[in-house]
């Protein structure tokens, strides 16, 4: 029996395109192609939309799965103006001060903001000697973002001999060296250097390898704020939804994408698992640019991204995650806390570099109660805590470790700022790489795909417009500029200088 082939829209003369996946990225290549006059169906193989951004409910919680920092809401605002509406009519931002709290081993704190005396002060109590060197990296900082941000993050780099035209500008900001050398440049204090360089764990890199061009996140917050969804990044997700459904176009889900079909070299259309095939002029993929081509481009039609090639490139860590919720609110504890244990560079080679799980650890509580009490029944708090560990290369059994993981994590807790909790608990639920590999279709079980080095930046990333298959364009966290939901609604941005405008069909 031959599978089925839809053409969807039959009577729309409108040029098709088939978005796989609805992350944020995803979703936001919808809403951009649907305002460029493109009939959109977007496939997503989970029940509901979001992909890292999904929403788990649970005894009246709400728990967002993955991002919970909005940093450049215009990015935003600019996808609704597209879609003909406002985005304050549709979604509330929430500013969220401090930015993090920052709690070292030893119990001291740091409350990042962007309250210049405040931060000066702060940094005064650490290292009186280090105020002019963070003022200095504030100022390399924006210079990184005026032109990584404001004039590369939206271009594609799909030509070498764009990259080399850039060349001097990135070799300008010295953007071969790591986050933490430039944190290292400016400030000498353990602590400040960790608190200047952090963010690229934010979005998969290791501040110790991870390009210098991620040093802009710093000023990018500091310029528009640090905010939050009222309601939860799920609000948002299902705000785009909307979005693509008044542009008269389409989510499908419980749709998983087993193959982009081809004909010659060119994008056709995709298979589903279920053996349905949809056609289309072009395809976006919003999946992870590894399983991308490793998995849904044809073996014999790839020629840069071959198996060898993903095999041997670096990937970012993975997470292990762990919802819960409680029936006592703490409202001493920050929308965002970071507790940080007592090694750092060592912690994260451990992670990155020799693939074990260390007994101690690093961790990002989330409490999105601090802002929104409509997350939780009343007079309870929301939480997830996150520690970075290692992907599945290596070779954890987390159907064993999971449990002794989370009580290691919870004696951590209990030790610092959330004395007696657990007696607390009443909705518990953990996520560890195995679910990102099964569940979210993540290479190696990685949390954020292809790691943000300076040999996998630009050029050296997957391209927007595919190099292997003509028709085929990436959007998300794996392609250009990178993770975070900045960078992958950058990502759909790119897609208005790589996509050919809609056409309508003749025939």
């Amino acid at each position: 029996m031959r599978d089925s082939i839809v053409v969807e829209g039959s009577n729309d003369r409108r040029s098709h395109a088939i978005v796989i996946g609805s992350g944020i990225g995803g979703l936001a290549a919808a809403v951009r192609l649907g305002a460029r006059g493109y009939r959109v169906t977007v496939l997503e193989h989970l029940d509901a939309p979001g992909g890292r951004a999904y929403v788990f409910h649970e005894n009246g919680f709400v728990f967002d799965a993955g991002p919970t920092i909005i940093t450049a809401p215009f990015l935003l605002e600019e996808l609704w103006k597209l879609a003909g509406r406002r985005l304050e009519d549709d979604i509330e931002l929430v500013p969220v001060r401090p930015f993090y709290r920052i709690r070292f081993h030893d119990g001291a704190t740091l409350d990042c903001s962007d309250d210049d005396a405040a931060m000066a002060a702060q940094i005064g109590r650490f290292a009186p000697a280090d105020v002019p060197g963070y003022r200095r990296f504030l100022e390399t900082s924006e210079a990184i973002y005026r032109v990584a941000f404001e004039q590369l993050a939206h271009v594609p780099f799909d030509s070498f001999a764009h990259m080399l035209r850039l060349a001097p500008a990135l070799l300008k900001l010295r953007s071969y060296r790591s986050v933490h050398d430039l944190a290292a440049s400016c400030v000498q204090h353990p602590n400040l250097r960790f608190a200047l360089s952090f963010h690229p764990l934010f979005v998969g890199g290791n501040p110790f390898t991870t390009t210098s061009i991620y040093g802009l996140i710093a000023f990018l917050e500091r310029r528009w704020g640090v905010h939050c969804v009222k309601g939860g990044t799920g609000v948002l997700v299902n705000g785009m939804v909307r979005l693509i459904e008044r542009q008269g176009n389409r989510v499908r889900y419980n749709a998983r994408v087993a193959q982009i079909t081809t004909a010659g070299r060119r994008a056709t259309g995709i298979r589903l698992s279920s053996g349905e095939e949809l056609r289309s002029d072009i395809v976006i993929s919003n999946a992870d640019s590894a399983a991308t081509y490793g998995e849904l481009v044809p073996r014999e039609l790839r020629r840069r991204w071959t198996a060898r090639k993903l095999a041997r490139a670096d990937y970012s860590m993975s997470l292990f995650v762990w919802y819960f919720g409680t029936t006592r609110r703490y409202r001493e504890v920050a929308h965002h806390t970071i507790l940080v244990g007592p090694r750092y560079r060592e912690l994260l080679r451990d992670i990155f570099e020799r693939k074990v799980l260390a007994e101690d650890f690093s961790l990002y509580l989330h409490r999105p109660t601090a802002s929104d009490t409509s997350l939780a029944p009343p007079g309870c708090d929301a939480f997830y805590v996150l520690s970075p560990v290692p992907d599945l290369e290596a070779q954890i059994d987390w159907r064993s470790a999971a449990e002794g993981y989370r009580r290691a994590i919870a004696r951590c807790l209990n030790d610092s700022i959330l004395p007696d909790f657990e007696r607390h608990v009443v909705s518990s639920r953990v996520m560890t790489p195995l679910d990102f590999r099964d569940r979210l279709l993540s290479h190696q079980g990685s949390a954020f795909g292809l790691a943000p080095t300076f040999a996998q930046s630009a050029w050296f990333r997957p391209h927007n417009r595919s190099e292997d298959i003509d028709g085929l364009f990436l959007v998300g966290a794996g392609t250009h500029p990178g993770a975070g939901v900045p960078g992958v609604l950058s990502s759909a941005r790119v897609l208005d200088r790589v996509v050919p405008d809609a056409a309508l069909r003749t025939i």
